[in-house]
């Protein structure tokens, strides 16, 4: 009999610690279940637990912890990312892994304030052919987001590396379009190759201009600044009697414009490659702007309702610039007054442009009617 009423109470006692159990299981499975479903932060955001060793911990003990560390967040429904809150609330020797899905990695960061990336579309040149205008034009497109000064990193400061460059970027949501431009970069050797190695994918865009007045604003710049350099005329020619162009003059090399796509070429296809009209951008800005947009796979937003023609400088200017409601034109150093060029040197200067305008309009499909 007294061997019967142990077993029987051993029995018992066996039942209760499973019925205990599953009761515990149930409970667990509850919360979780809860926790999920709740629409609260726990169902946002994914907790990986790490021991010190970098590997998850196991069995009943990492269960326990689980199960406490659950149980107090549903007491305190308090966001991971919410102020004040330190590492140091987690459970003792658990690290807190914050791995975030590839899905929006590089996207959008945990404050919705966007992330910095490498540009997917530069404006790459060309100096004194309207490159300034067209930036400050896109900026008011609400996908765009560009740096208002030239970083020169694929001419200058490559040797810094990539990283420094992207710190250097807007921060942009998904979606959105990251861009800089740097007039150089068109007439740079080396740039080409080190796009390319950025990313094959970028968009570059070339605002061209007539090579004879590009080169007398490029003049007019370097006077402004240096009022005692030689004239155009004598800087133009090697010798005034022969008239031999002097090509080594950067005012005059950077206009021919066959030559430098040539090297781009090497590296990007031609549909990647926009030619924009300074001319036109100044006649037409809508109808450049257009082409721009849709080169970018952008919704064209920048219409003729956001430009006027300013009469006393002679280009238009926004009627609301980025971020801003007030009209907005280009500062004082653009539109300079040209100084009088002797015409016979220009006529010399057109003549020796023409056969590289003619090849230019060949390789682009366009013709920009310089020669006319």
């Amino acid at each position: 009999m007294a061997f019967s009423r142990v077993r029987k109470v051993d029995i018992f006692r066996t039942a209760a610690v499973m019925l205990g159990s599953l009761l515990t299981s149930l409970l667990l499975l509850h919360l979780l279940t809860t926790s999920c479903t709740s629409g609260g932060p726990l169902r946002t955001r994914r907790l990986v637990y790490e021991g010190p060793s970098g590997s998850e911990p196991g069995g009943y003990g990492a269960g326990r912890i689980a199960s406490r560390f659950l149980a107090g967040e549903r007491a305190r429904r308090v966001n991971m990312d919410a102020p004040g809150e330190s590492l140091s609330s987690f459970p003792p020797g658990v690290e807190v892994s914050r791995r975030v899905s590839p899905r929006f990695a590089g996207k959008v960061s945990p404050l919705g304030e966007g992330s910095k990336k490498l540009p997917q579309a530069l404006i790459i040149g060309v100096k004194k052919g309207g490159t300034r205008a067209l930036l400050e034009f896109l900026r008011v497109h609400p996908d765009i987001r560009a740096v208002g000064a030239e970083p020169h990193f694929f001419d200058r400061n490559y040797d810094n590396g990539l990283e420094w460059y992207r710190e250097l970027m807007p921060k942009t949501l998904e979606g959105q379009i990251t861009m800089e431009k740097t007039p150089s970069y068109f007439v740079t050797r080396e740039a080409p190759a080190r796009i390319s190695a950025m990313s094959r994918d970028t968009k570059v865009i070339v605002v061209v201009r007539d090579p004879v007045t590009r080169a007398i604003s490029d003049y007019t710049q370097t006077l402004s600044k240096k009022p005692d350099i030689p004239s155009f005329e004598s800087l133009t020619f090697k010798n005034r009697t022969t008239g031999l162009i002097d090509t080594s003059w950067s005012a005059i090399q950077i206009g021919i414009y066959a030559k430098h796509l040539d090297n781009w070429l090497q590296y990007f296809p031609m549909d990647q490659i926009l030619f924009v009209s300074g001319e036109r951008l100044i006649s037409d800005p809508a109808g450049e702007l257009g082409r721009v947009q849709d080169f970018l796979g952008l919704k064209r937003i920048i219409t003729d309702k956001h430009f006027y023609f300013n009469q006393t400088k002679g280009f238009p200017c926004l009627k609301k610039a980025e971020g801003s409601s007030k009209p907005h034109c280009l500062g004082k150093t653009k539109g300079r007054t040209h100084p009088n060029i002797d015409p016979e040197v220009v006529q010399r200067l057109r003549d020796f442009y023409r056969p590289f305008n003619m090849k230019f309009y060949q390789m682009t499909g366009r013709f920009f009617g310089w020669d006319d």
